[in-house]
This record gives C-alpha cells, structure tokens and sequence, in this order.
C-alpha cells in the first residue's frame, strides 16, 4: 500500500494549523513579554528553589558553574504544528545579567500546551563567553547542551557534569525525560 499523494487541501490544512500555532505562540509571547525584570527575577528564584529541592546536588552544582540560563515558564502549543516560548535571565554568581528568551518551532502530531522550565548551566568560562559572544544562540548549531536525566536516589549524575553546556528541563513534578532543546534560539531581549 502507497502513501496518499499530497493534495492543495493537506497543505492549506498544514498551512492553516501552522498559522494557528504561530497565533498560539504569538500570543503567548505577548503576555510573557509584559513581565518586568522584576517579575523575571522572582520567577527565576522560585525555579531555582524548586530545582534545589527536586534535585539532589544541585546547589552543589551551581556553584561550580559560571553561569546558569533559567526560563522559570516556557510554554509549548500546538495543532499539529507547535512553538515554544519563554523568557529568563542569566545568572552569575547569583545575580542576573541579562534577560533572554527562547524560541521554537516543532512539527509532527501535537495538540495542546504544556509549560515546562528550563535551566541551562554553563559549566566553563569558555562556554559561557561563547554563549554571551552570539545574538541568537541557537542550541545544536551554535553550542550543545547535554540534558542530564536523575540518576538512582534522585541526583545528578556526577559523570554527565563534565560537559561545557548542560541543561535541565522539569515540570511541576520534576526532571522530564525524552525531550530536547535542540532548535531553540536564545535571544538577549531588553528589560
């Protein structure tokens, strides 16, 4: 059995659902983007604070970091085709430096939104200067981020940490599993 040919009526349909989710996002982004520095800043303590009590050796593990990215909200919609936005700020030493916001796009079935956090650590100086050097980061072409996975007893995986970029993605409940970064474009934005 064949494949059905491609019709103007599944690209007008793939189209129309494109545009959806870019309204989806678009609106999404909208609202995130009215939060103040403020608001950003006591976003990301409470992500923080949540990721210390999720995750053993975390506190640990920001210390030795030279700098740590949080989106405290990114939120993920779609319909068929889907987009992720969210807005975070840097931290080194504990103080922020500058606000980002990372961007998406993904294509495949999906129907919903979802919001997630997402935390990158920069474990060298080197990696944290690569990052801070680009307008429009984008993960998988301008830096790779390992996403580390909760080892046996709730910690991290004291091997994984050896890489330059590393990174964390977690919902209500906790670590996530089987997702990806890949694609997204960090981008420095004015608060």
């Amino acid at each position: 059995m064949t494949a059905p040919k491609p019709t103007p009526a599944i690209f007008r349909a793939l189209a129309l659902n494109l545009m959806l989710a870019l309204a989806l996002l678009a609106g999404g982004a909208r609202d995130a983007s009215s939060a103040s520095a403020r608001q950003i800043d006591a976003d990301v303590d409470d992500a923080l604070h949540h990721f210390y009590r999720s995750v053993g050796g975390a506190k640990e593990l920001m210390r030795d970091a030279a700098g740590v990215l949080v989106f405290p909200s990114v939120i993920k919609a779609g319909f068929g085709v889907g987009g992720e936005y969210g807005e975070g700020a840097l931290r080194r030493q504990g103080y922020t430096e500058g606000y980002y916001n990372t961007v998406s796009a993904s294509f495949g079935f999906q129907l919903g939104a979802q919001a997630r956090t997402v935390i990158i650590v920069f474990m060298s100086d080197e990696a944290l200067g690569s990052f801070r050097r680009k307008n429009g980061w984008k993960v998988g072409v301008d830096g790779s981020v390992a996403l580390i996975t909760v080892g046996v007893g709730g910690s991290i995986d004291s091997n994984q940490i050896k890489k330059p970029v590393i990174g964390f993605i977690l919902d209500q409940k906790g670590l996530m599993y089987n997702l990806t970064l890949e694609g997204s474009k960090i981008t420095r934005i004015d608060r």
